[in-house]
């Protein structure tokens, strides 16, 4: 950072760092030894779709990589576009499996950045329950390298207390996003 970045408060944008993906089954155990929430199985992969055969080629690369945990028993993942024209690629496993379903998530996001696509990377989302049914997902921000909890409620609503919480009891297992202005609402995200 130089003296003119210093002086009008401009900060270098953070590198994303995937590999902070493989701290997610750690902080499940916290999660439920702590708040009893458990992984469902479910995760997904947000980007912005860009129109162009090299990305149509790239989707299909990536619906392939995942589709072939069909033949191991998994479920093929499923592709979706939600109401502000991001496409989401939802990917299923037991909950018992989630290292696996963050790998599938990893090789999404290390994929599309291979092939030049990092900037279309908005965010991965692994899914959460606890005994009463409330969801609650880690969403990692590609572009900040952070995760932050997002715990929805009926009627487009936010359990803030519940966000507030999982940040503190995660602090030592992730890297959370301390800008709250960032911890964006993901309504409707597949598998939440």
């Amino acid at each position: 950072m130089g003296f003119l970045d210093a002086l009008f408060g401009r900060t270098k944008p953070v590198k994303p760092d995937l590999d902070q993906l493989f701290a997610v089954p750690s902080a499940a155990l916290t999660l439920e030894a702590a708040a009893s929430f458990r992984p469902t199985g479910l995760g997904s992969v947000c980007f912005a779709a860009v129109e162009g055969g090299v990305f149509g080629e790239v989707q299909r690369q990536v619906r392939a990589l995942l589709d072939a945990d069909t033949e191991r028993g998994g479920t093929p993942v499923e592709a979706s576009r939600d109401s502000y024209g991001y496409s989401w690629l939802l990917a299923r496993h037991s909950p018992g499996q989630l290292p696996e379903l963050v790998n599938d998530l990893h090789a999404v996001n290390s994929e599309l950045e291979a092939n030049g696509f990092g900037p279309q990377l908005l965010c991965s989302i692994v899914a959460f329950q606890d005994d009463a049914g409330r969801p609650l997902g880690l969403v990692y921000l590609y572009k900040r390298g952070t995760f932050y909890p997002f715990a929805p409620l009926p009627g487009e609503k936010r359990d803030n207390p519940l966000e507030i919480q999982v940040k503190a009891l995660l602090a030592d297992d992730l890297r959370i996003e301390p800008d709250l202005s960032r911890w964006f609402p993901v309504w409707g995200a597949p598998g939440l």
